[in-house]
């Protein structure tokens, strides 16, 4: 069978997937990468388009009718996460029109939890930080390589949602997840799930493999930086979430729904 795994083409999916792409990992099933960037494949998701996918947790809220969470392959910000940035330390976020990465990313729910009512726009997460230092907007709010990145291009930290969240909980921010179509049944949503954590596994124990593989998707990090962006969001959690992870994502969505932001959600996890 054809299954279809969508995932951004970043340089810590690129790790975490090196060993079905590199065929370390074997499978009676046939697994196709697709990469888009994650604003797609959560659109992509709510049309149930992809037999596998990475999705941001906001997104996960409305689609758990049509898929189930993997226990494998999130993305959780422990301890740090999005980050609020402005060419001043004065700016302030609540009067300002923030340039956030998109209306489903995790980051975007985090934000409004953090400021309700927040006046925000939509601009790919690749050009908020041009948005910002060229005064198109005051604040934004920067997700991927640009948290190790924005101080060096002339950028300060208002707050970091991560941290803000560890504060509030003391709970990593979840922010990414893998989830499985839910019509292809048990056995093929287990295999699934196997073959994505022994993919992980297998990254993890040839690091130096995998980075080489991840760094074709680092948008001109230096592998330094990169090793660092990996360790970031590719670790044991990612592996397993566990009892600490699933209870992350049910408080996140939980007062998400509490703020009448999202739908009341019970989800199915896959166990392989």
């Amino acid at each position: 069978m054809l299954i279809r795994l969508g995932h951004s083409p970043d340089s810590d999916d690129a790790f975490m997937f090196w060993g079905l792409a590199s065929g370390a990992v074997r499978s009676d099933h046939q697994f196709e990468h697709i990469l888009r960037d994650i604003q797609t494949l959560n659109e992509w998701a709510r049309e149930g388009k992809l037999e596998s996918t990475a999705v941001s947790v906001h997104a996960f809220a409305h689609l758990t009718d049509r898929y189930a969470l993997l226990r494998h392959g999130a993305s959780f910000g422990d301890n740090y996460g999005p980050m609020l940035v402005a060419r001043s330390a004065s700016a302030d976020p609540s009067s300002s029109v923030i340039a956030v990465p998109g209306l489903l990313t995790s980051a975007y729910l985090a934000l409004q939890l953090y400021l309700p009512g927040a006046r925000c726009e939509v601009v790919p997460f690749n050009q908020i930080v041009p948005a910002v230092l060229d005064g198109r907007y005051d604040v934004g709010l920067i997700i991927h390589e640009s948290q190790l990145t924005h101080k060096e291009e002339g950028l300060v930290l208002l707050r970091d949602m991560g941290e803000w969240w560890m504060e509030e909980t003391g709970l990593p921010l979840p922010l990414g997840v893998n989830v499985v179509r839910r019509d292809l049944g048990p056995a093929v949503m287990a295999e699934v799930s196997r073959a994505m954590r022994q993919s992980i596994e297998a990254g993890l124990q040839n690091r130096e493999a995998a980075l080489d593989y991840a760094l074709k998707f680092a948008r001109g990090m230096d592998r330094s930086t990169a090793d660092e962006f990996v360790g970031m969001y590719v670790n044991e959690m990612t592996r397993d979430m566990g009892e600490r992870g699933l209870t992350a994502i049910r408080t996140f969505l939980s007062r998400g729904h509490a703020a009448g932001l999202i739908p009341s959600c019970d989800f199915e996890v896959v166990q392989d």
